[in-house]
């Protein structure tokens, strides 16, 4: 079979946009020298010669019912499970078709994570996880930072929280990666400044776990690059829970799941909410909105979970007769396919036989 002219940057990054990806950087895969075995994809693809980074923009409307108190599971959904574990890998499926049908191997590397031999929260070795197959080899799975790869690829920076930032979307983007052996011609790495260090994050986070004072540098593609210093753990736990003391989850008990996630009760309070609240009212973004995301003299409420549950004299009064425990929805929940098909009229009565279809 014989192919046409060799792929250009520029066909790689119109055919991304047209699949869908928001924005797209590519880097020569030399840029990672450098980095520890663990976290080096050329150990994935040796052969490779390019990395080519796609950006799925968090849609700012996802934020809005936790910025209202009103709907959360939208952003655990929409802004984080389905960018990330379906429509990151649908554009990436795509791109792959594209990549071979010119003759390239792609590597499609999806943000969904789970295998990894290095903890991402705590940055420990998993002891007893796996085994490197030759030596010199890392050990499976080889986890690959994909913020490193957007800073690579040339698509923004790093904000002192260590959110990534585009110059088009702040913080509100999701990344998926291709690694490849089509040598394309690479971004030059972002020298701008989005960030201005106004600590809005810092202020924000309810995990408390951006410090103010103490900084980590690194050098990253010959680049010196500096964030707060973080504690993961924190982060994670005020994500999950809605602060360390779960004061911004207004739910008492489990919460659904979907894609797997029923989480960001906190929904990125200072990384990404009052990051993005902070750059649009300084108009330091490209992509701008006609009106503001966060009304005047917005608070953050509290909620304290230490006080007993009570309903509001409105929803007695409305739901009158119609108030049901937590407890018939987790028994709802388990029973969930039978109410489903019972509801669709699929479920036949075979009370006689003591049985359901």
């Amino acid at each position: 079979m014989s192919y046409e002219a060799e792929l250009t940057a520029a066909d790689v990054k119109a055919k991304a946009k047209e699949c869908g990806a928001d924005i797209v950087g590519i880097a020569p895969m030399s840029r990672w020298e450098g980095t520890d075995k663990q976290h080096d994809p050329r150990y994935i693809f040796p052969d490779a010669k390019s990395m080519i980074v796609f950006g799925f923009r968090i849609p700012r409307g996802s934020l809005r019912g936790v910025e209202e108190g009103t709907h959360y599971l939208n952003y655990a959904t929409m802004g984080y499970a389905a960018l990330n574990s379906i429509y990151g890998p649908m554009v990436l499926w795509e791109m792959n078709r594209f990549m071979e049908d010119h003759g390239y191997e792609a590597v499609p590397m999806a943000n969904v994570g789970g295998g990894e031999a290095v903890n991402p929260l705590t940055g420990n070795f998993r002891t007893g996880w796996s085994r490197p197959v030759r030596p010199g080899l890392p050990a499976p799975d080889v986890s690959v930072d994909f913020r490193v790869a957007a800073f690579l690829a040339g698509l923004g920076e790093f904000g002192y929280s260590r959110a990534f930032l585009t110059p088009e979307f702040g913080p509100r983007q999701r990344f998926a990666i291709m690694l490849t052996d089509a040598e394309l011609d690479p971004d030059p790495i972002y020298t701008g400044h989005i960030c201005d260090r106004c600590m809005e994050c810092v202020k924000n986070c309810h995990g408390h776990a951006i410090s103010p004072t103490e900084t980590v540098k690194k050098v990253i593609g010959g680049v010196e690059v500096e964030w707060a210093k973080r504690d993961e753990m924190a982060c994670s736990k005020a994500f999950r829970e809605g602060g360390l003391k779960r004061e911004l989850s207004p739910f008492e008990g489990s919460y659904p799941r979907k894609y797997g996630y029923g989480l960001a009760h906190e929904g990125s309070c200072g990384c990404i909410r009052a990051c993005m609240v902070h750059l649009e009212e300084r108009r330091k973004l490209t992509r701008e909105f006609r009106a503001p995301f966060r009304k005047p003299g917005w608070k953050q409420w509290e909620i304290d979970h230490s006080k007993p549950y009570e309903l509001p004299e409105e929803v007695v009064r409305e739901y009158a007769g119609n108030i049901e425990s937590h407890d018939a929805y987790t028994n709802y929940n388990i029973n969930s396919n039978y109410g489903t098909k019972a509801a669709a009229g699929l479920v036949q009565d075979n009370s006689s036989s003591g049985g359901v279809a």
